[in-house]
């Protein structure tokens, strides 16, 4: 991350220019650098002109919807996604978090509470200062907690950040099953629906067949474990 050299990087997408201003002003006074777009046409032009640390990203916009860029940059980027909508639906937040979404804020929201959730995805996403386990083998998929990289028959597999972060945690804790309440409370998510959201789009990353889950099971009554074949 650019963060580990100066202030991380926020990309604010959203087309009320008020709330662009607005937020490029108070994210700035908290320690961060921030570029704006209107719109996803100019977010892309940005992004490949500049790495981003963080996007924050409007669900209503005009042309392209947040859910539309969100979808697309997750297809060849990591970067964490923090949505912001007028919508408070669950529905509606799962659509996003299901597009690649890493967190859900609706609007209005506290300022403050932007803040501690852009520092919690930000630290979520840094590398670890040391790995802590060795590597995860799961059939075809090997886990590294060092790199945070898993890899299938060899070829990367890309993670969300939220995804790297919960198989990290399971890594870490193979065999030992998790309730959700737990898993929301040590990742900081707010809603148990959507650690289940994130199970599956793990499973669809390691599992043969993630219908019969044989690596990231579900514990009836519990919550969910992982199961590896080793770790080395």
């Amino acid at each position: 991350m650019n963060s580990a050299v100066q202030d991380p990087h926020l990309l604010v997408v959203d087309d009320d220019e008020r709330l662009r201003a607005l937020l490029q002003r108070y994210l700035s006074s908290n320690g961060f650098r921030v570029s704006a777009a209107a719109n996803a046409a100019d977010a892309r032009a940005l992004m490949k002109s500049m790495a981003f640390d963080l996007l924050i990203v409007d669900v209503m916009m005009p042309g392209e919807s947040g859910f539309g860029l969100t979808q697309s940059v997750r297809s060849s980027s990591s970067v964490p996604i923090l949505m912001l909508t007028a919508k408070g639906e669950a529905e509606d937040r799962i659509q996003g978090l299901e597009r690649g979404a890493d967190d859900y804020l609706a609007k209005p929201f506290e300022p403050r509470e932007l803040v501690l959730r852009i520092g919690g995805l930000l630290r979520r996403a840094a590398p670890p200062a040391r790995a802590a386990i060795g590597e995860v083998r799961m059939g075809d998929c090997i886990y590294d907690p060092e790199r945070k990289q898993l890899t299938r028959k060899g070829k990367p597999v890309r993670l969300t950040s939220s995804e790297s972060a919960l198989l990290q945690l399971f890594a870490a804790n193979a065999g030992r099953s998790f309730s959700r309440a737990d898993l929301c409370a040590r990742l900081g998510v707010a809603l148990e629906r959507s650690i289940d959201v994130q199970v599956t789009r793990l499973r669809r990353k390691i599992e043969e067949d993630p219908k019969l889950p044989l690596y990231l099971q579900t514990v009836r009554g519990v919550g969910y474990v992982l199961v590896p074949d080793r770790i080395v």
